[in-house]
């Protein structure tokens, strides 16, 4: 390649045809040689060569007309890296030199779309930018032609070292053999139909394979194509029970006009005369031949003259139409459903979940807050709270802290994509009383007097010598009568009756209440 490279350097873009023997420039310098162009006389066919490439002159060798030796012709061309430089491929498509496959497939894409024959009949010059197009892509998609046009400013194909081939060295016929080493063109024609270049990408149908404007259905005043993504707005409460969901959507449906029949009321569908009904058409392009779907019936076997004029001949136009969408269960936030609706269509549905005031979520778990009273902690006790199916009681142990956390097995949300479902955790809130009555605070200090280990101090109460604490504040008689009764004098009675009494109710609490496991 790179004594390639340095005689493409060296040579300018000329052409010169010479006409002698074969064998010429293997003989001596004895016979005389002659310049058209500049008359000089030369004893070297190589010699002269040289010298009218070098010159700008396109010499014919000329032999004495004595000799008897058969003269053949042989056309040699030369050309720098300039010529193939006249043709920017990526200027063509549009993109940057280091730019991915991905650009440059889209640029193809694009440009394919809107320099392609069938989209513009009346532009005599689409077809020559088309081809263009498809020269550039043939190129540029492929790593190994692209790597050598980013290096030489031409493939091998280009500069005539593409191996055997149609007209290549290796080839047979009259052309073949050493006769076609002076015979390649080093201007780039494309060994692959541009037509069949598009088909091969985007499919046999061409535009209607692709996700061009012209489908297999037509557009109508409710849009320009079916939904294929909906985004569905649901409650807490409906996603954890499910629910059906009724929705407006685009869809491609039997025309109403034609119902399904491609032609105008009063004409019908005649049989294809572009491919004699086969569905398939054969395209010839020099030796080769192709065989691809029917660009006019479509595969159909059916070729529909007057195309009807709601649905333009395609059969099915957007419609809009009310499905019923069921949501399962337990379905979470900015989940994708896919659901199969009429004619073989697909919809995503991706839902949208408000959240709740009460319930936090995680996956299949659930959180709530549930409040209890400073006697329930101390004491223990039952609540009952709000579940995600049914109301659960639960069973409060005595000396509950604040943020423990209640496990409730089982009654979390249902999971949908396994069986089972998620548990629920509540979490235990103190509720303490912002304003006491005479009472209530003459119980507390009474409490406070007897408390140990109490960390720090408490307000209104003060310590003795002996360790005891005493409330400071003058509280009346009921605060004497409660230290009377703490100490056991007069209302020992009274105080068992009021145990009994909360024994009692503790015990009183409904059978069906479900406990709940610490954790």
């Amino acid at each position: 390649m790179a004594t390639s490279r340095a005689v493409v350097n060296y040579f300018r873009f000329k052409r010169s045809n010479f006409v002698g023997q074969s064998i010429l420039n293997q003989l001596s310098c004895k016979l005389p040689n002659k310049c058209v162009e500049c008359g000089r006389a030369f004893s070297s066919a190589v010699l002269l060569s040289r010298l009218a490439a070098a010159s700008g002159h396109c010499g014919v060798l000329v032999v004495p007309s004595s000799s008897n030796w058969k003269l053949s012709s042989r056309n040699f061309h030369v050309s720098s890296c300039t010529l193939a430089r006249n043709k920017d491929y990526y200027e063509t498509l549009g993109v940057p030199r280091n730019c991915s496959n991905k650009d440059i497939k889209k640029a193809y894409f694009n440009l394919a779309k809107k320099y392609h024959p069938d989209t513009n009949r009346n532009d005599p010059n689409a077809v020559k930018k088309f081809q263009e197009v498809s020269e550039a892509y043939e190129v540029l998609s492929d790593d190994v032609k692209r790597k050598e046009y980013d290096s030489w400013g031409a493939t091998s194909e280009q500069m005539g070292m593409g191996g055997a081939g149609a007209g290549g060295p290796g080839a047979g016929g009259p052309r073949g053999g050493m006769h076609d080493s002076y015979s390649n063109r080093w201007d780039f024609q494309s060994t692959v139909d541009p037509e069949e270049l598009f088909r091969r990408i985007f499919g046999d149908a061409g535009f209607k394979a692709s996700n061009f404007s012209s489908e297999d259905f037509a557009d109508s005043n409710f849009g320009f194509g079916p939904a294929q993504e909906v985004v569905l707005k649901l409650r807490f409460d409906e996603a954890a029970r499910g629910v059906n969901k009724e929705l407006k959507v685009n869809m491609v449906d039997t025309c109403p006009r034609c119902r399904g029949s491609r032609a105008e009321l009063g004409t019908k569908a005649e049989r294809c005369q572009f491919c004699n009904g086969t569905g398939v058409e054969t395209i010839r392009t020099g030796p080769f031949m192709m065989r691809s779907t029917c660009r006019h019936c479509h595969g159909t076997r059916m070729y529909v003259k007057y195309k009807c004029g709601e649905c333009e001949g395609k059969g099915s136009t957007v419609q809009r139409r009310s499905i019923t969408i069921p949501v399962p269960a337990g379905v979470e936030d900015g989940q994708t459903l896919r659901v199969s609706v009429a004619n073989n269509q697909e919809l995503f549905i991706t839902f949208r979940i408000a959240p709740s005031t009460y319930f936090r979520r995680e996956g299949a778990d659930v959180h709530t807050d549930a409040e209890i009273s400073l006697s329930q902690a101390v004491l223990g006790g039952a609540v009952r709270i709000q579940g995600v199916y049914q109301d659960q009681t639960i069973q409060i142990p005595e000396g509950t802290s604040s943020h423990t956390r209640i496990r409730l097995r089982g009654e979390g949300m249902k999971k949908v994509n396994s069986t089972g479902t998620g548990d629920h955790y509540v979490h235990i809130k103190l509720k303490i009383p912002k304003k006491l009555t005479e009472q209530q605070r003459a119980l507390l200090q009474a409490y406070a007097e007897l408390e140990e280990d109490t960390p720090g101090v408490i307000r209104g109460i003060v310590y003795k010598k002996d360790g005891s604490k005493q409330c400071c504040e003058d509280s009346g008689q009921l605060l004497k009568s409660l230290r009377s009764a703490l100490q056991g004098n007069n209302n020992e009675n009274k105080v068992d009756v009021i145990g009994k009494k909360v024994t009692d109710n503790l015990e009183d609490t409904p059978s069906d209440t479900k406990r709940g496991q610490m954790s």
